[in-house]
């Protein structure tokens, strides 16, 4: 399948009806190409403090996979920035809700106004506070519908629904609007990347490519039905379990897709090439959630997929649906001066 979509649903299937773009990626297992299986990977990060960035000007975009969305390629310039090494885990999002006493809107009840239909048509649990977990199916599917499902009790602490584990300190925090985000945002002193400082960031000076990297979690096998988990990680995996890039930083491409604070609508504006911020909200589109405005999310997450998509890549973006969150979906900050304990000044 060449393109991503969300499901085509009755307006109850999901809170604000149609809005889910859930996307899959992944890469050939770990190991063919002599990396570490992940019995033998040394996860985490021994320096957690945010990198510098020095900015400069890159490609930015992709022609040969998905044109429509990831063209035209053109010369960008970025300021200077600094960057989490890595995403934001439980364990920083559980200090951020125990100093703040912060409410993700997932463990909210849901507005019936979303659903564009009278309330009595809404089945109950639809309303219950909860979020969008992936379940593989039994059998192949080609049908958004047979893989994910909005499970009441799903959220942050819970990111597989409420009969699944509690979350893992060290893995990427899950199930957030773009509110929560930007409410840990500022608590840190940061705040969401541009899509640009994003992909300048992933693709610390490579070129672009189409091949599924080996140093990702992403999906091993046939999506959605067949995981052969030879990395070891059938879903999120701990932050720094593979190599960084160029740029010192973690994760950039797989575990789970990031959030940008772009409005998304498909391609790039070839004249908008010196620090660009994206469309404003009333020029955003996406064509798969046309009536709400969608943010770009990046970098592709732990069910990408060489048979559905190939989005394991710094150019890849999808749109998303910032009021509702989903078990592949986190985010990483940038910061505007250097935070404290990092180094004064970006350097190259």
């Amino acid at each position: 399948m060449n393109r991503i979509g969300p499901p085509r649903m009755k307006p109850w299937a999901f809170p604000a009806a149609g809005l889910l773009v859930l996307v899959a990626c992944a890469e050939q297992p770990s190991g063919a190409d002599g990396t570490a299986p992940a019995a033998q990977r040394q996860c985490g990060v021994a320096d957690d403090r945010p990198v510098a960035l020095p900015g400069g000007t890159f490609p930015m975009g992709q022609m040969d996979v998905y044109p429509g969305e990831e063209g035209p390629v053109r010369t960008t310039t970025v300021g200077a920035f600094w960057i989490d090494p890595y995403e934001v885990t439980n364990r920083q999002f559980a200090q951020f809700v125990e100093a703040t006493g912060h409410v993700t809107l997932a463990e909210k009840p849901v507005d019936p106004a979303l659903f564009a239909v009278p309330e009595d048509q809404i089945p109950p649990d639809m309303l219950l506070p909860g979020s969008a977990v992936f379940v593989a199916p039994e059998s192949p599917s080609s049908r958004y519908a047979d893989w994910w499902q909005y499970l009441p009790g799903a959220n942050w602490m819970k990111p597989y629904g409420p009969e699944g584990p509690d979350f893992e300190p060290e893995e990427p925090v899950v199930h957030l609007a773009y509110a929560d985000m930007e409410a840990y945002a500022r608590w840190r002193g940061g705040r969401l990347p541009t899509e640009a400082e994003w992909e300048y960031a992933a693709r610390a000076g490579q070129d672009n490519y189409t091949d599924q990297p080996t140093e990702a979690n992403s999906w091993q096998g046939v999506f959605p039905t067949f995981n052969d988990e030879s990395d070891g990680y059938r879903d999120i995996a701990p932050v720094g379990c593979y190599r960084p890039n160029a740029f010192g930083l973690y994760d950039m491409i797989g575990n789970v897709w990031e959030m940008t604070s772009d409005f998304y609508r498909p391609g790039h504006d070839p004249d908008d090439t010196d620090n660009p911020r994206g469309p404003g909200e009333n020029a955003a589109y996406d064509p798969l959630n046309p009536d709400f405005p969608s943010r770009v999310t990046k970098g592709g997450s732990y069910l990408c997929a060489p048979n559905y998509c190939r989005r394991y890549r710094p150019a890849a973006r999808i749109g998303r649906e910032p009021a509702l969150g989903a078990s592949n979906v986190g985010f990483r900050l940038v910061y505007d001066e250097a935070p404290a304990g990092s180094p004064d000044s970006p350097a190259g």
